[in-house]
């Protein structure tokens, strides 16, 4: 599990798709358990442009390594 803590990121959906967008995302982690509806889309945008992506973790150890409360279906961090 990674720790994000000392990494620029962002977290969420709407923040990750334009970090993608814009080419600063160099990992993305996308959540197991959280909707493909949410999370596929997301995931060929990162093959589109080259960026690994991890699904190893749930939205509540994203949430968690991120330092938030809740659950986080997506997480990137920034390059």
């Amino acid at each position: 599990m990674t720790e994000f803590a000392s990494q620029e990121k962002v977290v969420g959906v709407k923040q990750s798709r334009k970090a993608i967008r814009e080419g600063r995302a160099k990992q993305v982690y996308l959540a197991c358990d959280a909707d493909p509806a949410i999370t596929e889309p997301l995931a060929g945008s990162c093959a589109g442009a080259g960026i690994p992506v991890e699904r190893t973790c749930t939205m509540s150890q994203l949430g968690q390594a991120c330092g938030i409360t809740v659950g986080a279906a997506v997480v990137a961090v920034l390059g």
